[in-house]
């Protein structure tokens, strides 16, 4: 299915209450996991510690952050959406998240999303999307939740 196009409110109205798209899988590495940790200052051992994991976790394995796995969320819904005729767009909030179940190292993750609500706030539209972290050959998935973007067009 490609990228969805939306070039302004009106044509963003129509998607409301209907699927947006879906990501391409993105795999959680053991590389991204220690760039997150650097980043965040989380150095977990169920985290980064490989060999301590491999014994003692009930994965047997590293785990994703879970905020690793919210932070790649730009990255995925780029992937499923792009806006035109905009002036800016901000990340504004989260409502709801839950997670389901950690990402286990070298996991391959993608997002389901769901246009939940679009309101127009003086010319800003404030989107609400349902996002689903489904991860390849799970039944649960990393999280859902609805995040909420502010578009201002042109």
């Amino acid at each position: 299915m490609g990228k969805l196009i939306i070039n302004s409110y009106a044509e963003f109205e129509e998607h409301v209450g209907k699927e947006l798209g879906v990501s391409d899988y993105h795999k959680i590495t053991q590389e991204q996991i220690n760039q997150f940790a650097d980043a965040t200052l989380d150095y977990q051992w169920i985290h980064v510690d490989t060999k301590r994991a491999k014994k003692e976790s009930p994965y047997a394995a590293t785990i994703a952050h879970g905020y690793l796995s919210i932070s790649v969320l730009p990255y995925l819904w780029d992937q499923v959406i792009e806006v035109h005729n905009i002036t800016m767009l901000v990340n504004y909030g989260i409502e709801s998240l839950k997670f389901g179940q950690p990402v286990v190292v070298d996991s391959e993750v993608r997002i389901k999303t769901t246009l939940k609500s679009l309101i127009n706030l003086r010319g800003t539209a404030k989107a609400e999307v349902e996002v689903v972290m489904e991860i390849k050959d799970s039944k649960k998935p990393a999280y859902k939740g609805v995040i909420i973007f502010l578009y201002q067009f042109k």
